[in-house]
């Protein structure tokens, strides 16, 4: 039986289109590479609730973790106005309010998608820890009330909380250490790797209202109050830490005006640390508001005092000297100052550092240098040959050093990892071709159905 024209046409047509969906066919079922999509980008938000002002920092890291440690970088640094929360104590709602313009800032930079998931902290330091000794009731209502307006955002806040001594000092020794990047390091063959100890460097902080020192040491830590452990990177560190209350910078200034206050036995008071010329009339009662400011004779806290400034730096390194014990550590190798435990120095050493840009500072500027001087050499325990390991600093690679970043750093991992978006990929030929058969065995089926539709009969 002879086929008719369109009979032939179609047969062909069907067996192109045939040919055609197969090969597409084959070409779907080919192997597809798999990829990873860039992993999305984490926020945190940390606190920073000092003796003298607070700071919001804005952290970032990436969702995949490495060793359950997320990569944190600094997105952005707040300064809050106003004095430190501690500073609140008769009107604490004024406490949360200060925090507000900052906090919007922060908003504004992370994608409002992710407020929600987005942790938040504040970390209260010595300031907080002195008005908790002072009056823990009122450094309660503080804490309420800046919760209250942290909890009312939209972010995750995760509570405000008082850090200790040892916390502050072993989240600064890890942000130091991290932004310097000597905690790891990526192996040629792939992965992290520690880095070893001994190449560690210490972290020494002035604060307003406590100091702290912290490094690795060469032997074993022998009291275990001052051992601070902790995991990054899946590798475990062990540092000495130790924070000393009301040896930070403004409480170091109270107390050595009061000592001398103490010595005069008129309301005239010359002050060796002040520059020849100073004057200044300040109430007796608010120099006595501090814990860290103590009197043996009873004091009449409603007169004023006149203090004289002579500029006698000799008189003044005295007068500082004064404000240490050292002889509670006489004949002790492994003792810093006021008995306290310390193994010998270890590596070098960063502090970080910050200038005062008001002038009411300037007067001060003498007796804090001498004061850091005598700290370091005396109490610390550098020497000569030590010292010129000690730098100071106020960032490192764009990063503020300071304890935020360790405390972000160090509490990402309770924060769960995501892993990379995964994708089936191919090659553009591949897909080119595929696509190209596709199309053709589209067309040989639309040509069969014209051909049978609009084709001639018989």
């Amino acid at each position: 039986m002879r086929l008719s024209w369109k009979e032939r046409v179609s047969m062909a047509l069907l067996g192109a289109a045939a040919a055609s969906g197969l090969t597409a066919l084959v070409l779907i079922l080919v192997e597809a590479t798999t990829v990873l999509l860039p992993a999305d980008t984490k926020f945190g938000i940390v606190f920073d609730a000092g003796s003298s002002h607070t700071s919001l920092f804005v952290y970032q890291w990436p969702a995949d973790k490495q060793n359950d440690t997320g990569v944190v970088s600094q997105a952005l640094v707040c300064q809050v106005e106003g004095p430190g929360i501690s500073s609140y104590a008769s009107d604490p709602a004024r406490a949360g309010e200060s925090l507000q313009a900052c906090l919007e800032e922060a908003l504004a930079l992370i994608p409002e998608a992710q407020h929600r998931e987005t942790p938040a902290f504040l970390g209260a330091t010595a300031g907080m820890r002195l008005l908790s000794q002072k009056n823990s009731s009122q450094a309660g209502d503080i804490f309420a009330a800046v919760s209250q307006v942290l909890g009312q955002s939209p972010v995750d806040f995760q509570g405000a909380e008082l850090l200790t001594g040892r916390d502050e000092g072993a989240f600064g020794w890890i942000t130091v250490n991290y932004v310097l990047g000597m905690l790891v390091k990526y192996s040629f063959s792939g992965g992290w790797i520690q880095t070893p100890q001994q190449t560690l460097v210490g972290a020494l902080d002035m604060g307003g209202a406590s100091t702290q020192i912290t490094f690795v040491p060469a032997g074993p830590i022998r009291d275990e109050s001052t051992q601070a452990t902790f995991r990054l990177y899946g590798f475990n560190y062990s540092v000495y830490t130790h924070s000393y209350l009301c040896f930070g910078r403004d409480q170091m200034l109270s107390r050595l005006l009061a000592r001398l206050v103490q010595s005069s036995p008129a309301a005239l008071v010359r002050h060796p640390c002040y520059h020849s010329g100073y004057q200044a009339t300040l109430s007796l009662a608010s120099l006595y508001e501090s814990p860290c400011v103590h009197t043996t004779a009873p004091l009449n806290f409603t007169q004023n005092l006149t203090v004289e400034g002579t500029g006698n730096p000799a008189a003044c390194i005295t007068a500082i000297w004064e404000l240490f014990n050292f002889s509670s550590c006489t004949g002790r190798g492994d003792c810093a100052f006021d008995g306290v435990y310390q193994p010998p120095l270890q590596g070098p050493f960063y502090v970080e550092a910050s200038y005062p840009r008001e002038h009411r500072w300037l007067r001060d500027y003498c007796a804090s240098g001498l004061y850091i001087l005598t700290l370091l050499l005396e109490g610390y325990g550098f020497t000569e040959d030590t010292w010129p390991s000690i730098e100071f600093r106020q960032q490192v690679g764009g990063t503020d050093i300071g304890w935020t970043l360790g405390y972000m750093l160090n509490l990402t991992g309770m924060i769960p990892a995501e892993e990379p978006a995964q994708w089936r990929a191919e090659s553009y030929g591949t897909w080119v071709a595929r696509v190209v058969f596709v199309v053709l065995t589209l067309l040989a089926i639309l040509g069969t159905a014209t051909v049978w539709i609009l084709g001639p009969q018989g």
